[in-house]
């Protein structure tokens, strides 16, 4: 029997390996993770192991800037409030690492 999945994203992804850190309220901490791809709605992102993320947590995700880009902007990370809809623990990614796919909140 042949199944079908249907593609439920409503943006389009890039792919960008990019470094961000995930602040976790629960482990009051932050972890370094990467990029892997991100959309205008969320982002796939690869985090160490250990990571104590489960489905539901609502997450602080910054993306560093460029020193350059932070003059311009103001800032020097950009801060996005997300809800992870999915932790990939099973099929871990390189090095060592799980995904978690976010929601953005805003």
């Amino acid at each position: 029997m042949e199944s079908t999945i249907v593609e439920q994203r409503r943006n389009v992804r890039s792919d960008i390996a990019w470094p961000v850190s995930i602040w976790m309220p629960d482990a009051n901490r932050f972890f370094n993770g990467k990029s892997v791809n991100v959309s205008q709605g969320g982002a796939y992102i690869s985090l160490p192991m250990t990571s104590p993320v489960r489905e539901g947590h609502e997450v602080e995700v910054n993306f560093p800037r460029t020193t350059s880009l932070a003059k311009q902007k103001g800032q020097y990370a950009r801060i996005k409030n997300a809800r992870v809809i999915r932790v990939d623990r099973k099929q871990m990614l390189q090095d060592g690492c799980i995904g978690m796919a976010v929601q953005f909140l805003e």
